[in-house]
């Protein structure tokens, strides 16, 4: 259902900090344009955390319209709270979105039991397909391979794929073995793509697609294509990038990054994110220079 590269969209303020609908609108038009094959909205990189609810679901709305079924929306609409998940869910499909990204319950630390109950409880009401969102890194639990063999297997209609950042590349073969080939894989990790694609990965949420979306569908392609050699050096080309970008705390450098790319594109965060430091700044301008982007 879901494959090749798809952009984790930071969402653009204006210098007030409202929502920026125009540069929204333009940026997934370009995004579009350069061959990106789905749309993820308001999730981490899109700094969901810093969205009310109205305003969330608005800038899924937006990118609905946007897209115009050109391709795939997926709405970030994960939540700690069971209830508003549950909630977010309708939400997301009332907005258009196609499918949903879900974290497992973050804070609250709950246990692989909780977890499966958590995603129990969306499957019985869900009115959207969901991508399960494994990021430990940011939620503090790990969807164990077990885990979410269980959680695949019981409600195969409704959990059609997972996002993996969890970094540990051997879960993708676990995932294979315990979900069926047929079960969609996204890296979340940009650096990583080119492995997880070799092991059985359809794709990658990809952070680095913001800034380098055509380069990035390339990659992508080569790796269906099954022309590894080709996608390697997209991986050279790329890999200092993929590193830049996380040179300081995400979002900001990617905003950094946007602004160099994007002319216009305005580069404002809102609290706690803060623009990215020099040295970061440094980074990005000699990765988007190896990339040929500058």
């Amino acid at each position: 259902m879901f494959s090749g590269s798809i952009p984790a969209l930071v969402t653009p303020f204006a210098a007030d900090g409202s929502f920026d609908e125009p540069a929204y609108r333009d940026f997934i038009e370009w995004q579009i344009a350069e061959g990106s094959s789905g749309l993820v909205a308001c999730g981490t990189t899109g700094e969901a955390a810093t969205l009310s609810y109205d305003e969330h679901f608005h800038v899924v709305r937006v990118c609905v319209d946007q897209a115009k079924g050109r391709v795939p929306v997926i709405a970030g609409a994960g939540s700690n709270d069971t209830r508003v998940a549950s909630a977010n869910l309708r939400a997301a499909k009332d907005a258009g979105a196609d499918a949903a990204l879900m974290v497992p319950p973050y804070y609250n630390r709950p246990g692989q039991e909780g977890i499966f109950r958590h995603f129990e409880a969306l499957a019985e009401t869900t009115p959207l397909p969901i991508i399960l969102y494994n990021v430990p890194a940011r939620t503090v639990t790990d969807i164990q391979p077990a885990t979410l063999a269980r959680i695949v297997t019981a409600f195969p209609d409704v959990f059609v794929g997972v996002k993996d950042a969890s970094g540990v590349l051997a879960r993708v073969s676990q995932h294979r073995a315990a979900c069926g080939l047929d079960f969609c894989q996204l890296s979340g990790n940009d650096d990583l793509a080119l492995a997880f694609n070799v092991m059985g990965g359809t794709g990658c949420i990809s952070v680095t697609a913001n800034v380098a979306p055509r380069l990035c569908a390339e990659f992508q392609a080569a790796c269906q294509s099954g022309d590894f050699v080709k996608a390697l050096a997209y991986q050279d080309t790329l890999y200092p990038l993929h590193e830049a970008l996380f040179t300081d705390a995400s979002p900001g450098p990617v905003k950094y990054a946007m602004t160099k790319v994007r002319s216009g594109f305005p580069e404002t965060l809102r609290l706690p994110m803060t623009s990215a430091g020099e040295t970061s700044r440094v980074a990005i301008d000699i990765a988007l220079s190896h990339a040929g982007l500058i």
